[in-house]
């Protein structure tokens, strides 16, 4: 499926997942979602998923070779980082250079939180989607 097809099609759920992060993570202001194709990357076994830029409050997802139960995931987790920084966690570190997740115990705390909360908050959504489906 090509890669804009794939998110417009599926744009109902992206707008409707960001929507149950906000109520549950409880921030005001969204974060702006950039879609990106890079076929270089999809071939990288360890190339970028996602990030989030801080200072432009952005969520930049690859969506090049990727499912969009992945993509959506990766949304989820990059949500978190946004609620960090609507908190101000974004102010207490330093630069993010390579490897900080493993060096920088503060950014090594946010980290964990984004990989739990963003993957139990992508489960809660997509079971509770799956219930209404169901109806």
């Amino acid at each position: 499926m090509n890669e804009i097809v794939k998110i417009s099609t599926n744009k109902d759920i992206i707008s409707s997942l960001c929507e149950f992060l906000k109520k549950n993570l409880k921030f005001d202001a969204s974060p702006k979602l950039r879609f990106l194709i890079n076929k270089k990357n999809e071939k990288d076994c360890f190339g970028k998923t996602a990030f989030y830029d801080p200072e432009e409050q952005t969520i930049s997802i690859y969506i090049s070779g990727r499912h969009i139960k992945d993509i959506l995931r990766s949304i989820a987790h990059e949500t978190v980082h946004h609620a960090q920084n609507c908190r101000g966690e974004f102010d207490k570190m330093s630069s993010a250079t390579e490897g900080y997740a493993q060096t920088n115990p503060h950014l090594r705390e946010m980290e964990k939180e984004a990989y739990l909360t963003g993957n139990i908050m992508f489960r809660d959504f997509e079971d509770s989607a799956k219930y209404v489906k169901r109806k």
